[in-house]
């Protein structure tokens, strides 16, 4: 198939440090946080979670959940990967059983994910990605058609392979979907070729990337191959009045 020109920009932030608050509002942005926010988020409510409200801080999770803590409202996230002192749930993927989250609202915080999800809150559109349903968000974000941003959340404002390989996949599945050749930044082609080095191995990157070494340490060597089935949960959680729901 022959690509069609488009104006339509597709630009990718390795780090949510990158790219200011204010210039998020009324834009389309896509979340990627592979290891393990994003494949939680979509785990958590493929299993029947209510909602997911993310939060930029513990203090914030423990004020939000309140006396209706311990019902049905679950405290969950993590911190350098280790679920948190009086949370109910941590940030593994495999945590997320429909006996344990179905009908409750979940407050969530994690190192990375939640604090960048807070900072897009006032985007048009705000969708979190992963391997796990990179096609059903490159389908929604091609019928859009229009301009759309990627934020890596990374890890602690640095650089992860894993979270930039995934914004170059979606970017690969947003031009064959739609047909049209988008217009990069600089980083939007480095995940582009990220993508096309590591699209055959993906768990092989995510086993060799910094933060799943150090996820295979602390014993969650099995959230990597939940975290890199591709297109195992095509599902779309998005951003409503702070809270994330699925894409109906």
């Amino acid at each position: 198939m022959t690509k069609e020109k488009s104006d339509i920009k597709a630009i990718v932030y390795f780090t949510p440090n990158q790219v200011d608050e204010i210039f998020l509002k009324d834009k389309n942005v896509i979340i990627v946080d592979v290891l393990r926010s994003s494949t939680t988020i979509v785990q958590a409510l493929n299993n029947g979670a209510r909602i997911i409200i993310p939060v930029p801080s513990i203090e914030s999770a423990v004020k939000i959940s309140g006396s209706a803590f311990g019902n049905m409202v679950l405290r969950c996230g993590e911190r350098n990967g280790k679920m948190i002192e009086g949370f109910n749930l941590g940030n593994s993927p495999l945590e997320y059983k429909e006996d344990v989250v179905k009908g409750k609202t979940i407050i969530f915080y994690s190192t990375n994910g939640s604090p960048t999800i807070n900072k897009s809150r006032y985007a048009k559109n705000l969708l979190i990605a992963g391997f796990v349903n990179v096609s059903a968000v490159a389908e929604f974000v091609a019928n859009l058609n229009e301009d759309f941003y990627v934020i890596c959340a990374g890890n602690q404002n640095s650089f992860c392979i894993e979270d930039v390989a995934c914004a170059g996949m979606l970017l690969s599945k947003v031009e064959n979907i739609s047909g049209k050749k988008l217009e990069y930044n600089d980083a939007s082609n480095a995940a582009y070729l990220l993508y096309k080095i590591h699209n055959r191995s993906i768990l092989k990157l995510l086993r060799q990337s910094d933060h799943g070494k150090y996820l295979t340490e602390i014993g969650f060597r099995e959230d990597l191959k939940v975290c890199a089935a591709v297109d195992s949960i095509p599902k779309i959680p998005i951003l409503v009045d702070n809270s994330l729901i699925l894409k109906k």
